[in-house]
C-alpha cells in the first residue's frame, strides 16, 4: 500500500482529495493545523488508513514526522488569494514559499512530490493567445508570486509535478464561498443580483473533484510526468465573468447582474489557457461547469450565512 503526506489536508482542496485518496486504497497522513476550526475530516477517522496530525507546515519537526515512509507528498498548505496574501506578507512568504523550500530540504529524493500551482502565475493575458505551460509567468500580486517561486523551488529539486490549478469551484465538506464560481452562485442564489467589475476579464475554470481527479493521475503516472507543470482546467470554460453571469442565470432566472467600475482585481487575472497538455497524457475533467453551478444551487439552499472564505 502507497502512502501519502497531505499537507494542509484538511482545507477546501484536501477535504475532498484525502477522502478520495483513501478510497484508491492510499494510506494517508494529513499535517493541517485547523487554524479554521474545520471539521471536514471526521467522516474519515474511523479509517484504519488515515493518520492525523496537528501541527504547523513550518514546524521542521512535525513536518520531518509527517513525511516520514511517504512514497507522495502532497503540499496544499498555503494562504491563498490575492486578499489573504495581501493581509499577512509575512506569513504568506512562511507558508507559501519558505515552508516549501524546507519540506525539499527535509524529504529524501526517492518521495514524490506533486504540488498545486495556479494560474495567476500567468497575469494578463494576450488576446487571441492561449496561455500554455511554456507561457513566461508573469504573476502580480504576492499570492501569485510566492506560488511561482514554490512551484520553480519544486521543479528544480527533481521528483516533483506542479499542477497549475484553474480557479476551483464545487461543494467542499471545508466549504470556500470567496472562489469566483461559488461567490457569483451564492449571491445569485441569496441576493439574487450582483455588481460585477472587468465583466470581459477571461480566466480558466476547474471542479474540486477534477482536481482530485488531477492529483490521482499525476501520481499513477507519475514517471512519465514527473519534472513538469500541467496546466489543469475546463477546456470549454474560458470564459468571462459576464459569459459567467448569464450561464448562472439560466438555472436562477431572476438573478440581475450588471457591470460597474467599482474594483479591480490584484491578480490582473485575464487569459484563456490551453489544458492541452495533461490531456494529451489520458486526464480529462468530469464536471462540467453547469453540473458545478447545479451543485452550488443546492448546496446553497442549505447554507445560508456566508460564513465560509478565507477573508
Amino acid at each position: 500500500m502507497q502512502k501519502v503526506t497531505v499537507i494542509g489536508g484538511a482545507g477546501y482542496i484536501g477535504s475532498v482529495l484525502v477522502p478520495t485518496l483513501l478510497r484508491e486504497g492510499y494510506a494517508v497522513t494529513v499535517l493541517d493545523n485547523f487554524s479554521l476550526g474545520q471539521s471536514s475530516l471526521l467522516d474519515v477517522c474511523l479509517n484504519g488508513n488515515f493518520e492525523i496530525l496537528r501541527g504547523d507546515c513550518r514546524d521542521e519537526g512535525i513536518v520531518k514526522k509527517a513525511i516520514a515512509g511517504a512514497d507522495f507528498i502532497i503540499p496544499l498548505a498555503a494562504i491563498v488569494g490575492a486578499p489573504a496574501c495581501k493581509s499577512d506578507p509575512v506569513a504568506t512568504r512562511s507558508i507559501n514559499l519558505d515552508a516549501i523550500r524546507m519540506l525539499l530540504s527535509l524529504r529524501s529524493k526517492n518521495q514524490c512530490i506533486v504540488s498545486p500551482c495556479t494560474n495567476s502565475g500567468y497575469g494578463i493575458g494576450e488576446k487571441g493567445i492561449l496561455c500554455t505551460e511554456e507561457t513566461p509567468l508573469r504573476p502580480i500580486s504576492l499570492y501569485g508570486v510566492t506560488k511561482v517561486e514554490a512551484e520553480k523551488a519544486i521543479l528544480d529539486a527533481g521528483n516533483g509535478i506542479s499542477l497549475r490549478l484553474a480557479t476551483v469551484f464545487g461543494a467542499s465538506p471545508r466549504m470556500r464561498i470567496d472562489l469566483l464560481v461559488n461567490d457569483f452562485v451564492y449571491r445569485a442564489h441569496s441576493d439574487k443580483f450582483l455588481v460585477i467589475f472587468e465583466g470581459h476579464f477571461k480566466r480558466n475554470y476547474i471542479h474540486i473533484r477534477d482536481v482530485a481527479k488531477a492529483f490521482l493521475h499525476a501520481m499513477r503516472n507519475f514517471e512519465a510526468l514527473k519534472e513538469q507543470p500541467y496546466n489543469v482546467g475546463l477546456s470549454d470554460a474560458n470564459i468571462s465573468k459576464l459569459e459567467l453571469c448569464a450561464k448562472i442565470k439560466q438555472y436562477l432566472p431572476d438573478f440581475y447582474y450588471v457591470e460597474a467600475e467599482i474594483g479591480q482585481d490584484p491578480d490582473k487575472r485575464d487569459y484563456v489557457v490551453s489544458n492541452d497538455k495533461i490531456e494529451r497524457t489520458g486526464y480529462k475533467p468530469d464536471v462540467t461547469l453547469d453540473l458545478g453551478i447545479q451543485e452550488l444551487i443546492k448546496v446553497y439552499t442549505i447554507l445560508r450565512v456566508k460564513q465560509f472564505g478565507n477573508v
